[in-house]
């Protein structure tokens, strides 16, 4: 290798690394996590370099199980997305993320994995982007036209794989969300049927309003992408939804197409509506199922 180009190689590893992974407690340029428990694994940022136009770089939080940083052990991932006006803290403050993680650790309910947290909301730029802010719910609804999402895997779960110890094929990863991340969830899978091996989606709200982005066609022709996502299943496709929630009547007439075509999925109603325990035990229940 010529030495200019090993200049470049060696500037470039360093920047990645130095972007790789701080304590959340050290960075107060973005979000800050509310909830004051003190988790047995470790809770750090992730910053991944961008390829949407305007945008430079996404962050995220990742909690790494308990002696991820005293071996060299290699870890399934889970990739867990926010809802309508949530960003990368959601889970974790409103959700009891950490404490549920560890009382499951604790009684050998789940596997130890990966779990990334990251900001998928759409931003004009890195101005709009600043401090990770949370969005309104009618800017959330309106804005998810697939230029975020079709970039996920190419931004977020390469980057994850090149900076983490992960296991990175399809049966050790999974992607779940809550309300509109349970949809971004249903198109990810879809769009990008060799990545996801464990689907969860929660609440789903099943259609984007905006079908379609000025570059892609991500929330378009969801058949045929499943044609294509079911003809090598998933593991587990897990629809979970409260009788009252207000997002019931759609998802029940999108698992009954479900059904109607033979893609294997499992289908869970319970009581209540659109609402944080409803989705915390539904992401509960999703884990205990992962890579089984």
């Amino acid at each position: 290798m010529k030495l200019g180009h090993l200049i470049v190689t060696l500037v470039f590893l360093m920047l990645l690394q130095s972007c790789a992974a701080s304590k959340y407690t050290i960075n107060a340029e973005y979000p800050k996590i509310q909830d004051d428990y003190k988790p047995r694994g470790s809770l750090e940022e992730l910053c991944f370099d961008s390829s949407e136009p305007g945008i430079t770089s996404r962050h995220a939080y990742v909690y790494l199980p308990e002696g991820y940083h005293e071996t060299t052990e290699r870890y399934p991932v889970f990739y867990l997305l926010h809802g309508a006006r949530g960003n990368e803290c959601v889970w974790i403050d409103k959700g009891g993320l950490l404490r549920n993680m560890d009382s499951l650790y604790a009684t050998g309910a789940i596997r130890p994995m990966l779990v990334v947290l990251p900001n998928i909301n759409q931003y004009d730029d890195d101005s709009d982007y600043e401090h990770g802010r949370l969005k309104s719910a009618l800017e959330s609804f309106y804005e998810v036209d697939g230029t975020v999402e079709s970039r996920f895997v190419a931004d977020v779960v390469a980057g994850t794989d090149s900076l983490l110890r992960t296991i990175p094929d399809k049966s050790h990863r999974a992607v779940a969300g809550m309300s509109i991340g349970a949809m971004q969830a249903i198109y990810l899978s879809a769009n990008f049927p060799d990545i996801f091996g464990y689907v969860g989606m929660f609440s789903p709200m099943v259609h984007s309003f905006l079908k379609k982005g000025p570059d892609n066609d991500f929330y378009h022709s969801l058949i045929m992408k499943q044609q294509i996502q079911f003809s090598q299943p998933p593991c587990l496709y897990l629809v979970m939804i409260g009788r009252m929630d207000f997002f019931c009547p759609s998802t029940e007439r999108w698992v009954y197409m479900l059904k109607k075509r033979g893609f294997p999925h499992e289908f869970v109603t319970v009581s209540g509506g659109h609402e944080w325990y409803n989705w915390s035990e539904f992401c509960n229940q999703f884990m205990q199922r992962l890579w089984k």
